[in-house]
């Protein structure tokens, strides 16, 4: 299981000075990526070495932004201010994740501005609502057109800051708790007690990128 991309969610205000100021601090562009027709969303992605990427997504005004649980979740984060909506684990074939879990995956797609129709299942967003630790999980219809297949970059991603359980986690992916990704280091925190200004408690805190200049951790 690898890590398949982090997910920024920003509202329509913030999204393009975001873009912008996370492209800046990385050193590398972000590209349009277009609109989630399913989800009510958009996003820009930067494309990372090691097959991962960067997603800054923000919600439309859309009736599928409050009816599909993606486009909710987006909207709910960014009414929250911002930030970190959660990270994405990759698998070649959701099968087992579906048994796992007692429930079909959904399709997705979005068409970039080129008009290439991405195509993917996922699962567990619902999850990743009620309990935002927890990654959502992805399969590509074809990884040649993964988002990370033109990266132009060295930029990657080295590690991760999630206040959550392990256990939990791993128990969820199906992984074991030291090593639930493949490719990426994870630094566990207890949750923090929830607040009026985040009722989470727990999730993905930053994300710490290897950049030709250095370690950048984004908050």
């Amino acid at each position: 299981m690898q890590l398949d991309h982090v997910s920024y969610a920003v509202s329509p205000e913030e999204f393009v000075s975001t873009v912008g100021r996370l492209g800046s601090l990385l050193g590398a562009p972000f590209q349009d990526g277009g609109v989630h027709p399913r989800f009510g969303t958009r996003n820009f992605v930067l494309p990372l070495a090691g097959g991962m990427y960067l997603e800054v997504v923000t919600p439309l005004d859309h009736p599928a932004t409050d009816s599909a649980p993606f486009g909710r979740a987006v909207k709910q984060r960014a009414e929250l201010g911002g930030g970190w909506l959660g990270w994405v684990a990759r698998v070649d074939d959701i099968g087992a994740a579906e048994e796992r879990l007692g429930r079909p995956a959904v399709d997705g797609h979005r068409v970039r501005p080129d008009r290439v129709d991405l195509k993917w299942r996922q699962i567990g967003v619902l999850d990743l609502m009620d309990d935002p630790q927890l990654p959502y999980i992805i399969e590509w219809l074809d990884m040649n057109q993964h988002p990370s297949a033109d990266a132009r970059t060295t930029v990657c991603i080295r590690k991760l800051a999630i206040a959550g359980d392990p256990a939990t986690v791993s128990q969820w992916l199906g992984e074991p708790e030291n090593h639930p990704l493949d490719d990426v280091d994870v630094d566990w925190s207890a949750p923090g007690a929830p607040d009026d200004d985040d009722d989470a408690g727990s999730g993905l805190l930053a994300v710490y990128f290897e950049t030709p200049d250095g370690i950048v951790r984004i908050d």
